[in-house]
């Protein structure tokens, strides 16, 4: 969310950030609906103003004068109740409005209306050759029973699995190698349940533009997350931390759930989109400033190039479009890892910087060290890890010529020591 002030006072910047980012907002409305609430405001509070001087007068006053005095302090109240319901219209008719409208993104940022204007910035790693004929890693999961498709979809529907055997155990060992880096990083481990409320949804930004990829719990107010930082961007709502506090840096590993609206016939084969996942996600709340923003930005980056580079997987960088970005990123990248059976790379972590964006909307500020100025925090995310779809390009890269999986070396310690699976 964005201040109203620099609303009020950049209308063409929001307007160009709003044109650029593919959201259809109306700035002059919202400064238009600003400039009533806050006249009518003024307005209120004279009406009040003078409705108390009025109940001074009224004990002083004589029979007639206090008639007088009751009628006009009635319509006063009338007046107020009104000018009351009109300030709930338009303050609800501006919050809609503010929820959609987007982060100024960076000027670094490539300019275009969806991925395909993403630029590569750095690609790193050698591309896997093989001695025989590779599989894909489907074949590779069902040729050693480590996934059942076929049942777990007679329960539970399309795009869903159940890990079996050895995988299961690489799925714990990922989560656990993932977990150790960010604790040797400083960051603290922590587990979210794996819903929330709407009001954690419209804190991120998810609401209310992809409510449609959230699962609703029909008898409750409750939506199934897809990332931890739904959770981890609330837990701190209404609060007034203190610098010292700051930075606050979270591994959030969760059971995440998405609906996928609108991605039909797209990539439904195998691990790379399913419904429900596991993730261990990088999470920063620091200080109001750019620069510290983009220290962490960057950090946040090198972690996960950390993870990958330990795991000997290739992969690239891209800077996201401002139309790829979403509604509250300043700053956007994401991690693509090579998949040899797509011949391409594939994505698997998206780092964010979103300035305070996201603190405005839950409310989360800090008191500065003078111990007077209170600003909003900023706030960053990034994956560390997310399987099943690292199994992609894990297992691909990864297989043997008899059909079995080496395990990277970096997992082999969480994987009994053993090399092969």
């Amino acid at each position: 969310m964005l201040d109203l002030k620099f609303i009020r006072e950049n209308p063409e910047l929001v307007k160009d950030a709003s044109n650029k980012k593919g959201v259809s907002v109306d700035v002059d409305l919202i400064i238009e609906l600003d400039e009533k609430i806050r006249k009518m405001t003024t307005k209120t509070e004279r009406l009040r103003q003078e409705k108390n001087q009025k109940a001074k007068l009224f004990a002083q006053a004589d029979a007639n004068e206090r008639k007088s005095l009751s009628e006009n302090s009635k319509q006063l109240s009338r007046d107020i109740s009104v000018d009351e319901a009109s300030l709930r219209t338009w303050g609800e008719e501006l919050k809609k409005l503010l929820l959609i409208t987007p982060m100024i993104p960076s000027d670094e940022a490539p300019v275009g209306p969806d991925e395909s204007f993403n630029e590569i910035v750095k690609t790193v790693g050698k591309l896997p050759k093989f001695d025989f004929d590779p599989q894909d890693h489907v074949d590779i999961l069902e040729s050693n029973a480590w996934v059942d498709f076929k049942r777990a979809a007679s329960t539970s529907g399309s795009r869903t699995y159940a890990l079996k055997g050895d995988l299961v155990l690489l799925e714990m060992a990922l989560m656990r190698f993932a977990l150790d880096r960010l604790i040797a990083e400083g960051f603290t481990p922590i587990t979210v349940p794996p819903y929330a409320r709407e009001e954690a949804f419209f804190g991120t930004g998810h609401f209310p533009l992809h409510r449609d990829e959230a699962y609703k719990l029909a008898n409750d107010d409750f939506y199934l997350i897809g990332t931890s930082e739904v959770i981890l961007n609330q837990l701190h709502s209404n609060e007034i931390l203190q610098n010292s506090d700051l930075p606050i840096l979270y591994a959030g590993y969760s059971n995440c759930f998405r609906r996928e609206a609108g991605s039909a016939g797209r990539d439904v084969r195998g691990l790379l989109r399913v419904h429900h996942f596991q993730k261990v996600e990088q999470f920063v709340i620091c200080g109001n400033n750019a620069e510290e923003s983009r220290r962490w930005h960057d950090r946040l980056l090198g972690i996960s190039e950390m993870i990958l580079s330990e795991l000997d997987l290739p992969y690239q960088i891209v800077a996201c479009s401002t139309g790829d970005m979403g509604l509250g990123k300043f700053r956007m990248h994401d991690i693509e890892t090579w998949v040899p059976s797509l011949d391409k790379y594939r994505e698997t972590h998206s780092c964010s910087t979103l300035h305070d964006w996201q603190s405005r909307r839950t409310n989360t500020r800090y008191r500065g060290d003078d111990n007077k100025a209170i600003e909003y925090v900023h706030t960053l995310n990034n994956t560390a890890i997310a399987t099943p779809r690292v199994f992609a390009p894990l297992l691909e890269i990864y297989q043997r010529k008899d059909g079995r999986m080496n395990i990277p070396k970096v997992l082999q310690p969480y994987m009994g020591d053993r090399n092969v699976m």
